[in-house]
């Protein structure tokens, strides 16, 4: 589910559906506890796509028109009976509620997003920062854009980012919660650094990503060991940032590029975490 579902989701006038995974095993499409939401004519999200999906907004429309009954389980082997091989169960639940806005009152689908996301702090507001907003909602990211400028902040119009209009990035980087993620691509190579040299004072980020060239780094890589900073803090900072094997200087390009490189990151702890579990099991 995105962000920018959830405003599409409140004017819904008639019945609708919730399909949440409640149980789920082996090789299956999508983990437990996401949903999709269905109603006669649309429906966002997805519970994994193809056979499942399509039986399971089948039954959601046949409940919309059943009386007297808001909720069914089903249970669905992910086998040659829905024409696919992945050997996986799955267990759905469907819950009917009047409207789009009952439906969000009572699930709080776009806290629940909120709270499941990263946090995402892009400094600038330019032509690889539009381009990367048209390509981040679902991914993972509650997404923050600061720049100065009031031109450019007054442009982004998406409901799933949050615009911030500031000269104080000191002010907004002492707020931040801790591990976020955070890109760098201002208009001026000097408040770059400043951003840099204020996420390394804090120390407390998950990812650091700077837009640039090997001679930027290396020139930032000078200045930052001037005010302090010793070679393993500095390496934090990801310049060029993006998939080295993606080439291209086209905005969408890189945007894609760095979001594959965000992807990556995030796929490295997760696997990361995996094998601490089972050295932990194994000692």
């Amino acid at each position: 589910m995105k962000l920018q579902d959830i405003d599409k989701i409140k004017i819904i006038k008639k019945n609708v559906i919730l399909a949440t995974i409640i149980k789920a095993k082996g090789s299956v499409p999508r983990n437990e506890n996401v949903s999709m939401v269905i109603s006669s004519s649309m429906q966002f999200g997805t519970i994994g796509g193809g056979e499942l999906e399509y039986q399971i907004t089948r039954k959601s429309k046949s409940l919309l028109n059943t009386l007297n009954c808001n909720q069914k389980i089903i249970e669905l082997p992910l086998g040659p009976s829905l024409g696919q091989c992945c050997g996986g169960f799955v267990k759905i639940q469907l819950n009917k509620f009047k409207n789009g806005k009952d439906l969000l009152l009572k699930n709080n689908l776009k806290e629940q997003i909120i709270n499941k996301n990263q946090n995402l702090y892009i400094f600038g507001a330019g032509h690889v920062a539009k381009a990367l907003l048209s390509k981040l909602d679902g991914v993972g990211f509650n997404i923050f854009v600061i720049d100065s400028r009031e031109n450019f902040i007054s442009k982004i119009n998406a409901d799933y980012v949050f615009p911030i209009l500031s000269k104080e990035h000191n002010v907004i980087i002492k707020n931040t919660p801790s591990k976020s993620y955070y890109l760098i691509m201002t208009h001026s190579h000097l408040l770059d650094l400043t951003i840099c040299d204020l996420l390394l004072k804090k120390n407390d980020y998950e990812f650091i990503g700077l837009i640039g060239s090997k001679t930027k780094k290396t020139r930032f890589t000078k200045r930052l060991m001037e005010i302090g900073y010793d070679q393993k803090s500095i390496n934090n900072i990801e310049c060029p940032i993006g998939i080295n094997s993606i080439k291209g200087k086209e905005p969408d390009v890189i945007a894609i590029s760095i979001i594959a490189r965000l992807l990556e990151y995030q796929s490295s702890l997760t696997n990361n975490e995996k094998n601490y579990i089972k050295l932990v099991q194994n000692s």
